[in-house]
């Protein structure tokens, strides 16, 4: 005996083994009921969700001989005859390669003749947005007043594809995408049933890899169960066989990125390759792993919004930490590029390498959220490299410096340049810095200015407030204690804070840093800024 699939040999009979389709199965099981039978139906939604099987239990149920609760007994003689496809009562038809007009004027000519047997004459029409446009038309008249002992089942993966002359002759249902939880059930049911023993990680990720799809998911599972015929089917063996990665080696390329070390990066793809891992489903799980960091980074309850188990959670937590959100913004849209882009390419791995080092290397960008990764690893490395502190030493035989007479090397200095490097950080991360207070005082700061005393010997930073509502907080302890605090978490730096309003201080030789600024002289690079037309 030839071997049956599993999506084919476990397909639902009745109403009750349809899984995650419970608003339409609850809505025709009450019309069976209440012989409230609709004489056309357009069930829509993606692949493998129900809708041909839906379509066929509805026939069965409407021309069973002895229904209960509105599903199909299965065991009188319409029921048997329709589920072995041998009644004349229910015709299925594949619009994809039967979309002509001639097709569809055999039907009308068809509906004419009542049912030798049963109550109904059930036409279940797949594909129905394949249809050409005369052949819609010729479906007009016939769909919108067939006879009373026939009944049109449409599907369809693409509704927007069918004329809404033809939607609105119809009573529409809409199958979801069914969910992880409940296609990990209905696995784990199956598996008993073939006496297959399997890991509930190893499931789970079949339920996933099927992306809402019943049928999906079935086959792969199968395809894992051939692969390892009569062994316990195990996370492993199961990413193995799928061409997919473990999220442990996500974690490291990630890492890897953040620190920019694109030979490390390189490397680990190297290792998938050697691995025998497919590229393009690498790029779909990285993005899909992507998006689950920036979902624990930015949601109040992570645990609610991402369905991974509790070691991969804490893992996603503490990485969620070495980054923020926009850098990750930045990661996924690349990504998501990537993946447009490798369905169809001969070089896949070099468009992956190159994706890669866009994530390493930000300033091959000129984007908004590439300037923001950029500032972040500048950040990093002035974190990394301590200030230089120079110390001079009074020669020995000559007297101690003269408090208010500054030393040779210091006359040398010119205050526009004297900037530390602290200060410069701060300013660098200014916009993310003010970003963390709250109410009027962060509309202050928003229109503040950060400025420096080049002839003070310790650094001072002097917030400007640019606005004559500033000088609230001028005098206000509370106010620069939260800012001192905000960059003290920010930067790891101490700095004494003093605020001033313009125009109303008697300081005038402060000098500003600007951003610009500070990533010239941290990185070495020119800073283009363009000017506004409109101004």
């Amino acid at each position: 005996m030839s071997y049956t699939a599993l999506y084919r040999k476990f397909r639902p009979d009745n109403f009750e083994d349809v899984k995650g389709q419970d608003h339409i199965v609850t809505t025709l099981t009450n019309q069976i009921k209440a012989s409230r039978i609709g004489h056309a139906y357009l069930f829509c939604g993606t692949r493998g969700t129900g809708k041909t099987t839906v379509a066929k239990i509805l026939a069965k149920a409407v021309n069973c001989e002895h229904p209960v609760d509105g599903s199909p007994c299965n065991e009188c003689e319409m029921c048997r005859a329709i589920q072995s496809g041998t009644s004349m009562n229910v015709i299925e038809i594949d619009a994809a390669s039967n979309n002509g007009v001639d097709n569809i004027r055999e039907i009308r000519e068809e509906v004419a003749y009542r049912p030798t047997e049963g109550n109904y004459k059930v036409y279940i029409i797949d594909e129905v947005h394949m249809l050409s446009t005369g052949a819609f038309n010729a479906l007009l008249k016939t769909l919108e007043e067939p006879p009373s002992y026939v009944i049109f089942i449409l599907a369809t993966t693409e509704a927007h594809k069918i004329p809404i002359t033809i939607l609105s002759r119809c009573q529409r249902y809409d199958f979801r995408r069914i969910s992880i939880d409940t296609i990990a059930a209905r696995l784990e049911e199956l598996l008993k049933a073939e006496g297959v023993e399997a890991e509930e990680k190893a499931v789970r990720y079949v339920a996933k890899a099927g992306d809402g799809s019943m049928r999906d998911a079935l086959s792969l599972l199968d395809q894992c169960i051939a692969f390892y015929l009569g062994e316990t089917l195990t996370y492993d063996k199961v990413l193995e066989v799928l061409g997919a990665v473990d999220t442990e080696v996500f974690s490291k390329l990630l890492r890897k990125v953040l620190k920019g070390d694109v030979t490390g990066a390189i490397h680990v793809l190297e290792d998938l390759i050697i691995g025998g891992r497919e590229l393009s489903q690498f790029v779909g799980d990285f993005t899909w792993y992507m998006r689950n960091l920036l979902l624990v980074k930015t949601s109040e309850n992570p645990e609610e919004a991402i369905d991974v188990s509790s070691e991969n959670l804490k893992l996603l937590k503490e990485e969620s930490e070495m980054t923020d959100g926009e850098t990750l913004m930045r990661y996924i849209r690349i990504f998501s590029d990537l993946s447009n882009q490798i369905r169809f390419a001969t070089q896949k791995r070099v468009l992956v390498e190159i994706a890669l080092i866009k994530l390493c290397r930000p300033a091959m960008e000129t984007n908004m959220d590439s300037l923001l990764d950029r500032i972040r690893v500048l950040e990093r490395q002035i974190e990394e490299r301590p200030v230089q502190q120079v110390i001079v030493q009074q020669p020995q035989g000559q007297g101690e410096a003269v408090p208010g007479v500054p030393l040779e090397a210091e006359k040398e200095c010119k205050p526009q340049k004297a900037a530390p490097e602290d200060l410069q950080k701060i300013v660098a991360s200014w916009k993310v810095i003010v970003g963390q207070t709250s109410g009027v005082f962060k509309q202050m700061l928003q229109k503040s200015i950060p400025k420096y005393n080049g002839e003070t010997g310790s650094p001072i930073l002097f917030i400007e407030f640019q606005d004559f509502l500033g000088q609230a907080y001028v005098d206000n302890p509370e106010a620069k204690q939260e800012l001192q605090e905000i960059i003290e978490r920010q930067t790891g730096k101490t700095v004494d804070i003093q605020m001033l309003v313009a125009n109303q201080h008697q300081h005038t030789n402060l000098a500003q840093i600007t951003v610009d600024q500070a990533i010239r002289e941290n990185i070495h690079m020119d800073v283009v800024v363009e000017e506004d037309l409109d101004e």
